[in-house]
């Protein structure tokens, strides 16, 4: 049997405020579309700016690329996970090389990637060899959000794996497929399966800029990843619950079997105020695990998108631009 050779080759980049980096994507991409057009696959750009607050729309559109590219611009900033729904919608070509612009993904990277989609992968994962580079918190927090969520959720995601990654037209036709409003990618495109090769590799530093996730984005993303794919925090509380009740019964029965032998002793201040402030914020934390949920469920029963498109873009390439930087 003739094995598949790949023919067309979207590329998909979500941007936020990268004025700067994009000239030297550019520069960088240049090369590797080169290499892929002597392999005969005809590549093209979908860069989706998620509401950017500077000039990257307009130097997205200004730019002269060497291959066709397909712009859209979102209404208003949706976060990273909506404008990769944007872009793997708009992304109708054989395969799907999904990327971030500051060259932390690298580029030469998907030659290799589409080697092994010929050799018949439908998902092609680069994996960071180490983590060196991050700071020790970073690397401690990173470790624990992988143990935990692959621990008790229904799906593994692969560790030191971010959104670069090759996948088939069947893989992005069944991602595109799910019609969550609240999406969190890297769970979503481990539970839509497929065979996948892993490819490991060392992460560079940013061309230019600064990264756009605080503290707080990185901790709603871990949070939104574990609710997302596990209802294992529910059931904890459960748990927690029938623990803290059974001690609650029987400190009572303590209290009860004193005073009928022993009478009435003299309440202590101190330990009945630790017990309530110790229930309360129990209680206080249980609410808050039941809000998680609560407020995922409100978000999926109004039905609204995950992203508007203000302007769709279509810029194809001139003859006397092709392939020059």
């Amino acid at each position: 049997m003739k094995k598949p050779t790949l023919k067309s080759l979207a590329i998909v980049v979500p941007v936020f405020n990268e004025e700067d980096a994009i000239p030297f994507f550019k520069q960088a991409m240049v090369p590797l579309l080169q290499k892929l057009g002597d392999m005969g696959i005809q590549s093209r750009f979908v860069f989706v700016n998620d509401g950017s607050s500077d000039k990257t729309g307009e130097v997205i559109g200004t730019s002269d690329w060497p291959v066709d590219v397909h712009l859209l611009n979102l209404t208003r900033n949706f976060g990273k996970e909506s404008a990769l729904t944007a872009g793997l919608a708009h992304a109708n070509d054989d395969a799907v090389v999904v990327m971030d612009v500051d060259l932390q993904d690298p580029p030469e990277l998907i030659i290799e990637m589409v080697k092994h989609w010929n050799c018949g992968s439908k998902v092609v994962i680069p994996i960071r060899k180490d983590r060196s580079d991050d700071s020790v918190s970073k690397r401690l927090t990173a470790e624990l959000f992988y143990r935990l969520h692959n621990r008790i959720s229904n799906v593994n995601v692969p560790r030191n794996a971010g959104d670069f990654r090759l996948m088939d037209r069947v893989v992005v036709e069944a991602v595109n497929m799910l019609p969550e409003n609240r999406r969190f990618m890297k769970g979503i495109l481990a539970w839509v399966g497929f065979s996948a090769t892993y490819l490991e590799f060392k992460r560079p530093v940013r061309s230019a800029g600064t990264t756009k996730y605080s503290f707080w984005k990185m901790w709603r993303y871990a949070v939104e990843g574990i609710t997302s794919f596990s209802e294992a925090p529910l059931i904890i509380w459960t748990f927690i619950g029938a623990i803290i009740a059974f001690f609650a019964f029987s400190y009572a029965a303590y209290i009860v079997t004193s005073t009928l032998f022993f009478g009435v002793d003299t309440p202590g201040y101190a330990s009945l105020i630790t017990i309530i402030l110790f229930l309360g914020g129990i209680q206080l934390l249980g609410i808050g695990v039941l809000g998680e949920y609560l407020g995922r469920i409100y978000s999926e029963v109004k039905r609204r998108p995950s992203f508007l498109v203000a302007d769709d873009v279509r810029i194809p390439v001139r003859s006397d631009q092709s392939f020059r930087a």
